[in-house]
């Protein structure tokens, strides 16, 4: 099991839920009462920028598990802890303004590529070592 990748995850679920107590707040600030999602354009940049960081949750936990369980769980948890700060700034530099999320997005989905990237050769150098016995992780050591 992966510890650090597991506690990350815990950690990573409470900045989702904070997204979504500012949003709560904001609602309260724009008098938005549910389930109305539109308003004012500073409560619905607030919205826009949870419900990204709720669609894109998923993704971020799948391609985490992946590289830490089969490529590195510290360089994981690593790049994790990245994506979480890109995040977090993404969602205040778009609750400013919408331009102001670019910079943090962009980050944010490298760091995701980048793992998944990772995921994939760890599970490419697992199926190589089981199936023809090939361990190119073993082979780059001794270099």
């Amino acid at each position: 099991m992966n510890n650090a990748v597991a506690d990350f995850n815990i950690n990573s679920s409470l900045l989702a839920g904070y997204f979504a107590l500012q949003v709560g707040k904001a609602r309260l600030k724009y008098k938005v009462m549910p389930p109305a999602v539109s308003g004012s354009p500073e409560f619905e940049r607030i919205f826009r920028a949870q419900q990204n960081c709720v669609e894109f949750y998923p993704i971020f936990l799948i391609t985490l598990w992946m590289a830490g369980w089969y490529f590195h769980q510290v360089f994981a948890t690593c790049l994790g802890l990245v994506y979480i700060y890109e995040r977090y700034q993404y969602f205040w530099g778009y609750s400013e303004d919408a331009n102001k999320r670019l910079t943090g997005f962009r980050l944010s989905l490298g760091i995701l590529a980048l793992l998944a990237v990772l995921g994939s050769l760890g599970i490419a150098n697992s199926f190589l070592d089981e199936y023809l016995d090939l361990n190119i992780a073993k082979k780059l050591r001794r270099f």
